[in-house]
């Protein structure tokens, strides 16, 4: 091979290197302007949504600051009612007070007044006690007069009667004694037979001018006719299983019709009073 032929493939092959270094340089231009502006384009979007990022904040901001200023408006207006109110209750709270003191020394005074007025009734009550216990006094010794008039007799039935009441008042004291049960009773002529404890008592005669009766006692299946018997005088009966003896006593005597009690020994069997 000539050296002018060497020559020319050379600078061929030089030119063609440079040719294929320019093609790759361009396409790498390409390349890279092609990812920069892809990258722009990013960096616009972004800055784009941090400028309306931006500004939404800043509206809130503003919107913010409104709402500060509002409240601190209605807060300003708020403690100044709040002064005014406190003022006003302070006020109403001492005009309470002197109502209450007032109300207060009023009432002492009216208790002053009550005491005075209740001493007043101590000192009577107590005189009215001193009379109470001359009272009871009295009534003892009315008691203890009663008591000595009771007196015993002798039952038709041959036996030695207890005490004897004449009334009601004296039978009030027999009761109290306690000894024996007693029964008052008032017995009408033809009504029918009065049950007193055990036995059943009917009244068949009354005379009030002689002050005698004559009266029927039913007991233990049996009827014993107690015929013309006196005022105040103990009626004797026996009766029961284990007989026990029974009295009776009429006290008041008037036209057909007899009033008195009937005495049980506490271990008679007890009974209520049913008209029969």
């Amino acid at each position: 091979m000539s050296e002018e032929g060497f020559t020319e493939r050379s600078v061929s092959g030089a030119l063609l290197a440079v040719v294929a270094v320019a093609l790759l340089a361009g396409l790498g231009g390409l390349v890279w302007s092609y990812s920069l502006q892809k990258n722009l384009g990013v960096a616009q979007q972004k800055l784009v949504e941090a400028d309306q990022k931006n500004a939404d904040l800043a509206q809130k901001l503003e919107a913010t600051n409104a709402r500060l200023r509002a409240t601190s408006e209605t807060l300003g207006q708020s403690v100044g009612m709040t002064q005014k109110q406190i003022e006003a209750r302070t006020q109403s709270l001492m005009a309470s007070q002197r109502a209450a003191t007032a109300k207060l020394e009023a009432q002492e005074a009216a208790t002053s007044k009550q005491i005075g007025a209740v001493s007043t009734e101590v000192s009577g009550v107590k005189t009215d006690v001193g009379g109470v216990k001359t009272d009871v006094a009295a009534t003892r010794t009315d008691l203890e007069s009663t008591k000595a008039q009771l007196t015993r007799v002798m039952g038709d039935a041959g036996v030695m009667s207890g005490l004897i009441a004449k009334n009601h008042d004296e039978l009030e004291i027999l009761k109290h004694k306690g000894d024996r049960n007693y029964y008052e009773f008032s017995l009408q002529k033809g009504a029918k037979p009065t049950l007193l404890s055990t036995i059943k008592l009917q009244l068949k005669k009354a005379d009030e001018k002689h002050s005698r009766y004559t009266l029927n006692v039913s007991a233990d299946d049996r009827t014993i006719e107690k015929k013309d018997k006196g005022l105040d005088e103990p009626v004797q009966f026996y009766t029961g299983k284990d007989p026990v003896l029974y009295e009776l006593v009429v006290n008041a005597i008037s036209k057909n019709k007899v009033s008195g009690y009937l005495s049980t020994p506490k271990s008679a069997a007890a009974g209520a009073t049913v008209a029969q």
